[in-house]
């Protein structure tokens, strides 16, 4: 076995030429593999070991180690299970970019739907105008003393929400009701991840993807190697644990508002009859 790992080239088993092309630790495999200068090298593809094999020295290292790219993590694991705050940790340790996932999606929509979306979005709900009662029109001097951030509110909402493109309807299809993205949205939205700066120098902790068998073959099938991948394993009583207490307080504040707004109703009617 040392004899072996003494014989095997500059980039151990990864593939040098994928290396220098596409800056990413690419496994080679055995049935491509081919010597150079005693030293042993393995390829991604057989069409690589050709062309590595017509200019071997563009390839290997001269006087200077090959440069490894930096660190690409994929970090899974279920809702809940603490991802996010293990991966903002990792990123601010190791000095490497935070992306989480679902996230991105939603900035990618956002100017559009103006709402984030999604059956995990806490948002509170809003109230329904039909169970709500009809004021007299002795409250219409109150109903003129909104400030002007709730007209600015009110007319934002009134206006109509922007056409999505198809690429927008498939994230929002994805966030909503969980169906598969299309390759051809991964492609705008994945690759820039390792191919461009500034992820390209720097490295990347990428949170809560790939989440489906699918997404894991597409990132194989485009040579997206992540150098670790760790998946994180929690019981459903700890997930329980840590989100029910904040959404209890959060419904609890809900409900704070509604009181406090059929007090201030009750009020007004008061005021009228009086």
């Amino acid at each position: 076995a040392k004899e072996k790992k003494r014989h095997m080239g500059d980039t151990k088993h990864f593939c040098p030429v994928y290396l220098k092309e596409h800056f990413i630790l690419y496994p080679g495999l055995n049935e491509y593999a081919a010597k150079y200068k005693e030293k042993i090298y393995y390829f991604s593809t057989s069409e690589y070991r050709d062309k590595f094999l017509e200019n071997p020295e563009e390839y290997v290292a001269h006087n200077e180690p090959i440069q490894a790219p930096p660190l690409r993590v994929c970090l899974l694991g279920t809702h809940g299970a603490g991802k996010t705050t293990c991966a903002r940790q990792i990123a601010d340790k190791l000095g490497i970019f935070h992306i989480q996932f679902e996230e991105y999606l939603q900035e990618l929509i956002l100017p559009k739907t103006k709402v984030k979306v999604g059956q995990d979005v806490d948002e509170e709900p809003e109230e329904d105008d039909n169970k709500m009662p009809v004021l007299p029109q002795e409250l219409e001097d109150f109903s003129q003393t909104k400030t002007e951030t709730e007209t600015e509110t009110e007319t934002e909402k009134s206006k109509p929400a922007l056409e999505l493109t198809e690429e927008e309807e498939a994230i929002k299809a994805n966030l909503v009701d969980n169906q598969e993205l299309p390759p051809e949205v991964l492609d705008n939205i994945v690759p820039d991840w390792w191919r461009k700066e500034p992820f390209r120098s720097t490295g990347f902790i990428l949170d809560g993807f790939p989440r489906t068998p699918d997404e894991a073959q597409y990132l194989s099938e485009r040579g997206l190697c992540p150098d670790v991948v760790v998946y994180i394993q929690v019981e459903e009583n700890d997930v329980l644990d840590r989100f029910l207490p904040p959404r209890l307080q959060k419904w609890k504040e809900r409900q704070h508002k509604k009181m406090e707004k059929k007090k201030k109703l009750k009020d007004l009617k008061a005021k009228i009859r009086v």
